[in-house]
């Protein structure tokens, strides 16, 4: 994938919030039914989101699981490695937070933080963090060729959305925990990031596990955005797979967002 995150268009939909509302909850049900799907035939997913400080990532989390059955998924906030496991490869902690099979692990922030961040903060050697790409696209193999699905969203805003919602955040006494010192520092590195960002998509966006680069001005829109392509990823790959999901008929969801 050869793409230019700053020219990145923003995406919106001419929905009310009646029927957006009613639009999310019809595709989380759809989320839901295919969920259960995985469980039955014991096939994982795994769920990749990275991007720009508040780009949306954990709004549109929250709304892909909100249905769901909390039994058969986690989410893992990343952060830096703690001490013990610096001792290990870096991947070493991610292997170990794997979810089973039928299961679903939900990735907030992900392995790929060694070709960035990492990489940006000199974290990683430049031979380590280039050497990185051959070893994440290795791993991905190696998950997906067993009974593993692999989806990535990369959330990008622009630079002057990016500083409305610092502003917001700062201003609010219920989100300023969302906002810190470091965020505020990562904007003096934005064209870093950008700069990082578009090598990790050319150089990792392969079918078996693809990216998907959403834009995020729009929350609503991104939002769905994640969902539809999520329903639409795992059902190619459950087809390649020769298994079967039951359809979705729009007569159920009618009755069902209407309840």
């Amino acid at each position: 994938m050869i793409i230019q995150l700053n020219q990145v268009q923003k995406k919106s939909e001419s929905l009310s919030k009646k029927e957006y509302k009613q639009e999310l909850k019809k595709l989380q049900y759809h989320l839901l039914s295919l969920q259960l799907t995985l469980r039955k035939h014991g096939v994982a997913l795994v769920l990749v989101f990275e991007g720009m400080d508040a780009a949306g990532k954990g709004g549109a989390i929250k709304r892909l699981t909100e249905r769901m059955d909390p039994r058969g998924f986690i989410v893992h906030p990343i952060a830096a490695p703690q001490p013990h496991e610096k001792r290990y490869h870096y991947l070493h902690r991610f292997w170990r937070k794997l979810p089973m099979h039928g299961q679903i692990a939900i990735f907030d922030r992900s392995w790929y933080g060694r070709v960035l961040v990492e990489r940006i903060e000199k974290f990683a050697t430049k031979t380590e963090w280039k050497r990185a790409f051959e070893e994440i696209n290795t791993f991905e193999q190696t998950l997906t060729e067993e009974e593993y699905i692999i989806i990535k969203f990369w959330m990008q805003i622009s630079n002057e959305e990016q500083l409305k919602r610092f502003v917001e955040r700062k201003n609010d006494p219920f989100k300023q925990w969302k906002l810190t010192e470091e965020d505020w520092r990562n904007r003096d590195k934005w064209e870093d990031y950008i700069v990082a960002a578009e090598e990790m998509l050319e150089k990792t966006d392969v079918e078996r596990s693809p990216w998907f680069v959403i834009s995020g001005d729009d929350k609503k829109s991104a939002r769905l955005q994640v969902i539809r392509h999520a329903i639409n990823a795992i059902e190619a790959e459950l087809s390649k797979r020769g298994l079967e999901f039951p359809p979705i008929h729009d007569k159920e969801l009618t009755q069902i967002i209407n309840e």
